[in-house]
């Protein structure tokens, strides 16, 4: 029985994360607590026995994504040439950061809160970037923190731009570090 538990605690949990990483994608972190949990299927009771606190949740949602975007990277050096593994992983990095708007000001905050899903973030991002950069032909004065910013920074919306107008920067960058 205490095993069955286990299995449905891992269970609501994942219906958790998934249910709250589309709810802030449609209708941002604020969102009501019980549109998470009915789109998870689960009670509010759960929610708050897994994330007593929404930062919790949030910090949480953010944390997956991140290291799915950085295990990606190694199923892209397996698959692609290391110029197109590094393009398409800068490609999917730019994608987090920018359906994700609370990961760059999490990022970028200088508040206490925020320092453990920066360390999580360079942990588990700087070593995938890392090794794809040295695979691939850049500019040899660049480094994975390099990339890591200005990726950030070029996805921040710009007023009166549509909002792909970051990706299109984030190619620009991309062609620049071409040798």
């Amino acid at each position: 029985m205490a095993e069955k538990r286990r299995a449905d605690a891992r269970r609501n949990l994942d219906a958790l994360l998934e249910a709250a990483k589309a709810v802030f994608a449609a209708s941002g972190v604020d969102a009501p607590a019980k549109e998470i949990t009915d789109r998870a299927g689960v009670g509010v009771g759960t929610l708050y026995r897994h994330f007593p606190q929404r930062s919790d949740l949030v910090i949480a949602v953010l944390e997956r994504e991140i290291d799915a975007c950085a295990e990606a990277g190694a199923g892209l050096s397996a698959d692609n040439p290391p110029d197109a593994a590094l393009t398409k992983w800068i490609q999917r990095y730019t994608e987090l950061v920018a359906t994700k708007a609370g990961l760059a000001s999490a990022l970028q905050s200088s508040d206490a809160a925020h320092e453990a899903l920066r360390a999580h973030f360079y942990e588990r991002m700087s070593p995938v970037l890392d090794s794809l950069i040295s695979a691939a032909k850049i500019r040899p004065d660049v480094s994975a923190t390099d990339i890591l910013h200005a990726v950030v920074l070029l996805s921040h919306p710009v007023p009166g731009e549509a909002p792909g107008h970051g990706r299109h920067l984030v190619d620009v960058f991309l062609d620049g570090l071409k040798i």
